[in-house]
């Protein structure tokens, strides 16, 4: 299977103008709407670098760096970090903008893992990321890091709950 460029499936610059609609009791954004984004934004990754359906299968981590605030503009970028046998790593990194100034400040880093499905819905084999750059490999390299953290912790709760 061939591989496919970080580039060929990323989304750079989506955009979001935050509403009232979109803000929680303290005036900032509701990071339930920042999460939704996150999640259909690394879905399009996931389908457009593996050309198959794709679920979540994990949010791996979302750090809220910074509050969004009313009025701001929201920018997502999306990528594939790294693919497995049927997985594949998202990051998004989301930017809050303030369009009469232009200041902006990073608000939001998150990583979810996909699974591609086949016709039968069963796990389908993805191709493998071609990193270019210092970022991309930068990224492809801590992405093995946290699929290992995960594959430890399954084996530590999967090592307690067989001793209870």
């Amino acid at each position: 299977m061939n591989g496919r460029r970080v580039a060929d499936s990323a989304i750079d610059g989506h955009v979001h103008k935050l509403f009232p609609n979109d803000l929680n009791a303290n005036d900032t954004a509701f990071g339930g709407v920042i999460m939704a984004t996150c999640d259909r934004l690394a879905l399009v990754v996931a389908e457009r670098h593996s050309g198959l359906v794709c679920v979540t299968a994990s949010v791996d981590q979302i750090h809220f760096r910074a509050p969004a605030k009313r009025g701001d503009t929201l920018l997502f970028r999306a990528a594939v970090n790294r693919s497995w046998n049927t997985s594949m790593e998202i990051g998004v990194r989301v930017v809050a903008e303030n369009s009469y100034t232009g200041a902006t400040r990073h608000v939001v880093s998150a990583y979810l893992t996909f699974v591609a499905l086949d016709a039968n819905d069963q796990p389908a084999h993805v191709p493998p990321v071609i990193a270019e750059g210092a970022e991309q490999c930068r990224r492809y390299e801590e992405a093995e890091v946290r699929r290992q953290a995960r594959l430890r912790v399954r084996v530590e709760l999967q090592a307690l709950r067989g001793a209870r």
